[in-house]
């Protein structure tokens, strides 16, 4: 050892002085000895040699990335939801290539019981006939679904995609906590985990032979291309929706992967097969990667209750019209007690020992077992049989370590005999320890790896890497995100630099342009309303922000013109008394629900930019008073939405998408505007009613350049309603709805133009050869009529 790696080597063992793992511990980064693991000593070196200022500037830097790439996860808590920030440990867990290897093959034999053990449960029930498992631990089950009975999939496979939860023992092996089997949640996270990471450690990670990610993901995406019937049919990932805790996973996977995002109401059931509702009709999917509970999947065959199912889903599967990853039904896998029995299925099914083992479990409905339990209480967690949480989960574990940990029962002996068949016993054993970083000094903490595995044409396959979960203190029962735990990358070190490797393949042959894909109803509809309700909020804030520069000018809110305009805004729900309307928080709030029902469609450049927004709202709302405060605030969240509204526009394909939210946005214009012109650009309204309608109408410079004369009614209505040029008027927008309706797919039908269309062409010829004169108040209420009416008709030919 030269004299530098000496020096390096020194510096490490001091930085670690004062991290001690618990005795009896199996430590990630320390041997049984106290010696540093090999595989981490490069990084450990860096951390030695980073200041705490240092070491703080790359923290911040992965949380920028993941504050500005929108990454976040909803507590769940007393019935309702919340945002939080992704709460990320900065510390990868780092493991030997060639220990990450040897847990592939255990976790890659494993998916492939699993997956002969659905195929069972669906099919001959083999396993329960020669008494291998437990009839009543099956149809107990609730997430055995005997609709599915008998039901095989297209391509001949259960199970595509899969997570395990694995921990390791004190012995230093690795064993199965819990096996994920329903719609297994991780992956993108591990995706975000790993960029944040690279940033944190930007100078270490490239050269540090961490193994790459997107080959994993290139082979699923493949495989699930693979599995379509044909050509036509698609391939999309079926989402609860955005209320659910990994909502923001679902739709980066969908855009990473480069597919479609839906939910139970895009999706019929027809004429024997699952097709989407687009804009252009029904098109067929043959695949869905689905991300929802099966028993919500199909209203009419499963669970009654669920309004984010398709109806009729399952009756389609029967005639083998799609293929679902992983199948329905595939949960029951997920129950603890299965854990019990899957060592002997394993000999008798593969003739073999499992490669990686499960956690020590007995299931009490078992005489022999149940009194194993009872005489080991002191090192046993008991909890419910059919629970899919892990063992070590706060709200799984029923009793532990000789007590119950909720309320306490007559008798632990009387639970288990009159509780025996709904209880499982699981060995209390430590789980390992990792450093993570806290208060700038590195403590063990408890962890649990989730590695994920899928199914490829060339059999199973397993992400080099993962993500752990890490605890906040030193209790196991606490590494949830939704009990305040953390979440780590998982770095495999190889012995040799690594290949740096990308999602998309190299393309063979000439270049050939591709477009877009198909537009869901569902995501236009959202567009639609996005361009509306920002629109919307954009002009209530002009019309707030004239009403407060006028009070701060005069002081009397019963000036005429003020009253009148307060009233004008008081029909349209905004209260003038509030500095910031609560409106104006209601109609960003409206659009940023839209947009988040719409994130894989929708740039993360738009979606921090309209969250900003959001905030400043809520910011200025607390602190803001009426008149000049107001005025100038109101003009801060104009230039804020002047820029979202660039990014959208300037940055957005042009491609279908696009043109919903342009026409969303013109139409709400066109409507505010007449409802305005109506109301004071009438001879009838307050003094001063034409220079509001100019300054509201953003036109003043144009208006003093143009016209040599003072406000009126004719350069008004010439201005903001007849002059195409003029991006604030109503003809303007009416040209760019036709522009934008050329290019859907129904605006014409066998030559014949929809009724949008030819309202749309309407009004627009009328404007464009109208004069001033007659262009008086009843024909400016009247045109906001025509435009619900064109709503109407956009809605009923597309979005419905």
């Amino acid at each position: 050892m030269n004299g530098q790696a000496r020096a390096q080597l020194e510096s490490s063992l001091q930085f670690l002085q004062s991290y001690r793992p618990p005795i009896g511990v199996t430590d990630e980064l320390l041997q049984r000895d106290g010696s540093l693991r090999p595989v981490w000593r490069p990084l450990i070196e860096l951390l030695a040699s980073q200041s705490p200022e240092a070491m703080a500037r790359r923290m911040a830097a992965g949380d920028q990335y993941l504050n500005d790439a929108g990454v976040y996860f909803r507590q769940l808590a007393q019935g309702a939801s919340t945002e939080r920030a992704w709460p990320l440990s900065h510390i990868p867990v780092v493991i030997a290539g060639a220990e990450w290897q040897q847990l592939a093959e255990g976790i890659a034999q494993r998916a492939e019981l699993l997956e002969q053990v659905m195929a069972d449960l669906y099919g001959p029930a083999r396993l329960v006939r020669e008494g291998l498992l437990p009839a009543e631990l099956i149809a107990r089950n609730s997430e055995w679904l005997r609709p599915l009975v008998g039901v095989q999939p297209p391509g001949g496979h259960y199970l595509h995609f899969l997570a395990f939860e694995i921990g390791r023992s004190p012995d230093g092996g690795w064993f199965v906590l819990g096996d994920r089997t329903q719609a297994p949640s991780g992956a993108g996270f591990a995706l975000e985990n790993r960029m944040a990471t690279s940033r944190v450690f930007f100078d270490h990670y490239p050269n540090a032979n961490v193994e790459r990610l997107a080959g994993f993901f290139r082979g699923f995406r493949d495989a699930l291309n693979d599995l379509r019937q044909d050509m036509d049919g698609r391939v999309a990932i079926l989402t609860p929706g955005q209320e659910t805790d990994t909502y923001f996973e679902h739709a980066y996977i969908a855009r990473y992967l480069g597919f479609m995002l839906l939910e139970g109401e895009d999706i019929k059931a027809e004429r024997g097969r699952l097709n989407v509702r687009t804009i252009s009709g029904p098109e067929p999917i043959s695949v869905m990667w689905r991300r929802l509970d099966s028993r919500f999947a199909d209203p009419l065959e499963l669970d009654e209750s669920s309004a984010i199912g398709t109806p009729g889903m399952v009756s389609t599967l029967r005639d083998g019209a799609a293929t679902i990853v992983n199948a329905l039904g595939s949960g029951v896998l997920e129950a603890r007690a299965l854990l019990a029995f899957l060592p002997r299925i394993s000999q008798v099914l593969t003739g073999a020992p499992l490669k990686l083992p499960n956690i020590a479990t007995w299931w009490c409905g078992q005489p022999q077992e149940r009194a194993y339990v009872k005489s080991n209480l002191a090192r046993m967690i008991i909890g419910p049989a059919l629970s899919t949480q892990l063992p070590f989960d706060a709200d799984s574990a029923t009793f532990l370590g000789g007590s119950f940990r909720t309320a306490a029962r007559p008798s632990i002996e009387e639970w288990l005999v009159s509780d025996g068949a709904g209880l499982v016993g699981q060995e209390s054993v430590s789980l390992s320890t990792t450093p993570a970083l806290v208060n700038g000094s590195l403590v063990p903490r408890p962890m649990t790896v989730r590695v994920f595995a899928a199914r490829t044409s060339k059999g199973w396959i397993v992400m080099p890497g993962g993500y752990a979960r890490i605890g906040q203190s030193d209790d196991p029962t606490a590494l949830s995100m939704q009990k305040g735990g953390s979440v780590a990358d998982v770095w495999v070190i190889g012995e040799k630099p690594v290949v740096t490797d990308s999602l998309s393949d190299q393309p063979q042959g000439p270049f050939v342009r591709r477009m877009p894909g198909i537009l869901p109803s569902r995501a236009a509809d959202n567009l639609y309303w996005l361009g509306r309700y920002v629109e919307r909020a954009e002009g209530v804030i002009r019309l707030v922000r004239a009403y407060n520069r006028r009070l701060a000018e005069t002081g009397d809110p019963d000036q005429p013109l003020l009253a009148a305009l307060a009233q004008f805004l008081d029909r349209f729900g905004t209260d003038v008394s509030q500095p910031v309307p609560e409106n104006v928080l209601n109609l960003l709030d409206f659009a940023q629900n839209c947009a988040g029902k719409i994130r894989d469609r929708f740039s993360i450049d738009g979606w921090s930019a309209l969250a900003d927004l959001s905030r400043t709202v809520r910011d200025m709302s607390r602190t803001a008073r009426t008149g000049d405060d107001a005025s100038r605030a109101m003009s801060v969240l104009l230039r804020k939405l002047a820029g979202f509204s660039g990014l959208v526009h300037d940055n957005m394909f042009h491609f279908m998408g696009w043109r919903f939210l342009t026409i969303g946005r013109a139409l709400e214009r066109a409507d505010r505007t007449s409802a305005f012109l109506a109301e004071f650009a009438d001879v009838a309204s307050p003094p001063g009613g034409f220079d509001l309608a100019v300054e509201v109408g953003d036109s003043v410079m144009t208006h003093r350049r143009r016209y040599a004369v003072e406000t009126n009614r004719s350069t008004v209505i010439d201005l903001l309603a007849l002059d195409i040029n003029n991006p604030r008027s109503i003809l303007f927008q009416l040209e760019q709805i036709s522009r934008q309706d050329a290019y859907l797919p129904k605006s014409t039908v066998n030559g014949q133009m929809s009724p949008f269309s030819r309202t749309a062409l309407r009004l627009h010829t009328e404007l464009s050869v109208a004069t001033p004169d007659e262009v008086n108040t009843a024909r400016l209420w009247n045109l906001r009529d025509e435009i619900a009416t064109m709503s109407n008709d956009l809605t009923h030919l597309y979005l419905d």
